[in-house]
């Protein structure tokens, strides 16, 4: 199978598409050849908002291709606050979602990915902004217009995700109707191709107003029943559909050299338009749409003849089936005289048309039925459309699930989209190349998950359990690289060491408690103090590590060069006693370090003595050696880090270390180091391991592990520097999902009430005016985050995930509220509740300024007086 260095691989997939919310769960939907419809009752419509007379009519069709669940979203995961995910376009928050779990998907982790990552999106039509945030639009302020605005205009779609995800690859809106989702593709390639950017994130979504039909009307695009017929004689059209998907995409060459999984090949790729030679702006065009499939075909170097299937575009009607077969079969003569050896089948005839995000269905669908060499049927197929030449031409409806058999040549095929206005885009997939022998177990592997909460944790675990049970020839290592290189780490916890895939799939379904070692990392992480005891290691635990751990073995062969013995690490540490417990411990803590485990103090006994002495930087490696075999040092420098010698029982002097009698080992034992830890920020970290505990690489990968339960910044790619790069598809974390919807008539703007906050003010009670101040603040913020139990008068309201547009908002509403222009930069200068409330307080003679005593009665009358004429001022009076 041949590759150019133009060719592009597909390494991560997403996808939320009626009746399927994984690629898993659409490829159940394909090969079993299942419709998503969905019928509506009259009371279900009649609670979307369905007019009752559009019920009355017989042209209304009570079905739709939808998606649950629009009104949830894991606001949390993306640090919005409650009122800015309840305005924000419900297409947006979907793509957050989509293009967040294809990165899972595909192993990036895009804090510690390599390379820019650009992303190339489209959204259809926002009917939220129309149906539910009319009014807010209609009555709000300019500042809550411009919130509303940059929540819901397409504009915003890709970068809000560059900025949430924090990538820094180009970030493109794409729209071009029906084939925005293939234009993305293309626009893509080309910036991955051109060194724009390494990997691309390329998306599309569309929804509707949930749970709606739609008026069938004659000669428009909208089927009579729900159904999509494509190609068939009885086809009247299609329905519109809700969806998102999202792909990973990367330069074909880098990720077979990184390890990636890679679903399917992108040849070539070509975008045209029909300009004016058509019947209108919204019709077909047979010239257009065969020029740009034949453009794909010579620009991915295919012949024709070696494409097995076509993904049309298909959207049943009467009219625009016949143009489209029309045209593939002129783009494909140009290069073969065969009839009927290429499949051809519509995917908008199980989910209906997408619109913008149409072409990525039928992207998915063909690479997945690459993935799994099978053909799946398109449905409601029965007799040829009658404008339909089929026998004279390359294809023929699959109308079942058959093996997608091997020939000459790869498996090939190509996707098509065309745009309502004549945008036309062309794809030619090639299957993925094939993946490299799986490596035979080398040793344990250390497998960590994380989630935001408990519960979260609990999903993904159970999740991990179910997929690796399904799967028990999966590499573990692959697996162990990909929970911890490919994955955000969050505060709750666990990690297993496991020594087989099907090992580890047991522990996780029975959950072991013995195994599956539970941790919460705290913001600011313990700090470990390596506790170093000279103790001999076993023969076969040290030469397994000497085997399987890198950092190990050169900690090792740097030793036995120390000594003049270069190449003969493991006769050293095979020939016990004292050295071999130096160069087994020093090799373990050298290890750790260079894994990201550093120590911010060593406490050491017997031989660990002298370990601590090289590492705290007091002996060279040689000198230490030579006293590992009862030498003095001859010379001593200042160690870098606190020691705790269990001679003294207590940490160092600068004195005492420079002295060259405190690093010769004796017999004496740790002790008390758990309360001189105690309140300190550090904790003990044995490296030898407790009776009964593994040794060897479990051991050291216990270590680790322990480490990153508490919060340590783990360097994974050093763990598993041994094993190569790879990546493999696992379950996602579970999204944390809640509601935010703004309901059509729940969210006009109630005119304000005339009695105003200053109108409640009682000159001679100060205090109880600032009181309602900070109450107003804490409704009004609380309006925002979700509820007044989410503010704390003393929490930095920017921390909060308040942004500077909101508090400008609050700010001005307030002004308006104490008829008082409140400065826009006060949030900025006073950050929390509390601090904001006591500098009004001043600005307003309602407090005195901080330090000072109680007022005298001379000050406190000033103030009165000045709130007297404010008052006289809006009243029109005098008082």
């Amino acid at each position: 199978m041949t590759f150019s260095d133009s060719d592009v691989a597909i390494i991560g997939m997403a996808c939320r598409f009626p009746g399927a919310d994984s690629p898993e769960k659409f490829w159940d939907v394909l090969r079993e050849g299942r419709e998503t419809l969905a019928r509506y009752t009259d009371e279900e419509l009649l609670a979307a908002g369905v007019p009752a007379a559009s019920l009355a009519d017989p042209h209304y069709v009570k079905a739709g291709q939808g998606i649950p669940g629009v009104d949830l979203f894991d606001s949390e995961l993306f640090r919005f606050t409650h009122d800015e995910a309840e305005i924000l376009d419900p297409q947006h928050r979907v793509f957050l979602e989509c293009a967040f779990e294809a990165l899972e998907r595909a192993g990036y982790d895009p804090d510690r990915a390599d390379g820019q990552i650009g992303v190339y999106a489209g959204a259809g039509m926002n009917h939220y902004l129309l149906h539910n945030l009319a009014e807010r639009h209609r009555t709000g302020s300019t500042v809550d217009r411009y919130r509303l605005m940059l929540a819901n205009d397409k504009d915003f779609l890709a970068t809000r995700l560059s900025y949430k995800l924090d990538l820094r690859g180009p970030s493109i809106n794409v729209n071009t109707a029906c084939s925005t989702s293939l234009v993305a593709v293309n626009t893509a390639c080309l910036a991955l191709l051109g060194g724009e950017c390494d990997v691309a994130l390329v998306g599309a979504v569309h929804l509707n107003p949930p749970q709606q039909g739609y008026q069938y009307r004659d000669g428009m695009i909208f089927s009579p029943d729900g159904h999509c017929r494509a190609f068939d004689a009885e086809a009247r059209g299609t329905v519109i559909g809700s969806g998102a998907g999202v792909v990973v995409l990367k330069r074909l060459k880098e990720a077979l050299a990184d390890g990636d999984w890679i679903h399917a090949v992108i040849k070539g790729s070509a975008v045209n338009n029909d300009g004016s030679g058509k019947a209108g702006y919204t019709a077909p065009s047979i010239t257009g749409q065969a020029a740009v499939i034949a453009d794909a075909q010579e620009i991915a170097d295919v012949e024709p003849d070696t494409v097995g299937y076509v993904e049309a575009h298909g959207t049943g009607t009467p009219l625009g089936d016949p143009i489209e077969v029309a045209a593939l079969t002129e783009a494909f003569r140009q290069g073969t005289d065969r009839t009927g050896y290429c499949a051809l089948g519509s995917v908008k005839s199980n989910i209906g048309h997408l619109d913008t995000a149409a072409g990525m269905a039928g992207l998915i669908k063909t690479v997945l039925m690459l993935e799994h060499r099978t053909l799946v049927p398109s449905l409601h197929f029965r007799t040829p459309n009658p404008e339909i030449d089929f026998g004279s031409s390359p294809f023929f409806v699959n109308t079942g699930t058959t093996a997608w058999e091997e020939g000459d040549a790869p498996r090939r095929a190509g996707v098509s989209s065309f745009g309502i206005g004549g945008t036309n885009a062309h794809v030619i997939l090639q299957e993925a190349p094939a993946r490299t022998a799986e490596p035979a177990g080398h040793g344990p592997e250390l497998l960590v998950v994380s989630a935001r909460t408990k519960t979260a944790l609990r999903q993904a675990g159970a999740a991990l359990a179910r997929h690796l049970k399904q799967q028990p020839g999966l590499d573990l290592g692959a697996v162990a690289q990909t929970l911890s290189l490919g994955r955000r780490a969050y505060p709750h916890r666990f990690a297993l060491v496991a020594r087989s895939t099907r090992e580890a799939a047991m522990a996780l379904a029975l959950g072991d408690e013995e195994r599956l070692r539970p941790g919460v990392a705290g913001d600011e992480p313990s700090t470990p103090v390596f506790v170093l005891t000279g103790t001999v290691p076993d023969a076969a635990d040290s030469a397994e590590l000497l085997r399987s751990v890198p950092a190990y073995r050169d900690a090792v062969d740097a030793c036995a060069a120390a000594v003049g013995l270069a190449g003969e690490a493991g006769a050293l540490l095979g020939s016990g006693g004292t050295r071999a417990a130096f160069l087994h411990e020093y090799a373990l803590a050298t290890t750790l370090a260079a894994w990201g485990v550093t120590p911010a103090g060593l406490a050491a006994s017997g031989t660990g003595l002298v370990v601590a002495a090289v590492l705290a930087g007091a002996l060279p490696l040689a000198d230490a050696l030579a006293l590992a075999d009862g030498t003095a040092p001859a010379r001593v420098a200042p160690p870098r880090l606190p020691v705790l010698s269990a001679r003294t029982g207590r940490w160092l002097t600068e004195e005492e270390g420079l002295q060259a009698a405190s690093w010769v080992p004796g017999p004496e034992e740790l002790s008390g180091l758990a309360g001189l830890l105690a309140g300190t920020g550090r904790h003990q970290l044995p490296l030898a391991p407790g009776e009964g505990e593994p040794a060897g690489p479990a051991h050291l990968l216990t270590l680790v592990a322990d480490q990153w339960l508490l919060g340590a910044d783990v360097d994974f790619a050093a763990v598993h520097a041994d094993g190569g790069r790879r990546r493999v598809p696992l379950p996602v974390r579970p999204f944390e999902r809640r509601r935010h919807w703004a309901e059509p008539a729940g969210t006009a703007h109630v005119a304000a009430a005339t009695e105003r906050l200053v109108d409640r003010f009682d000159p001679a009670d100060p205090g109880r005016s600032v009181e309602l101040i900070t109450d107003y603040l804490v409704e009004e913020v609380g309006k925002v985050l979700g509820g007044r139990d989410q503010v704390g008068l003393d929490a930095r309201l920017f921390d909060l995930g308040l942004d500077s547009l909101v508090l400008i908002e609050v700010g001005a509403k307030l002004g308006e509220e104490l008829e008082f222009e409140v400065p826009t930069t006060a949030f900025l200068e006073f950050p929390t509740i509390r601090s904001f409330v006591h500098n009004l307080a001043e600005l307003l003679d309602l407090a005195p300024a901080p330090g000072q005593g109680p007022d005298d009665a001379g000050a406190a009358a000033g103030r009165t007086s000045r709130r007297a004429q404010r008052a006289a001022g809006r009243h029109g009076g005098t008082v």
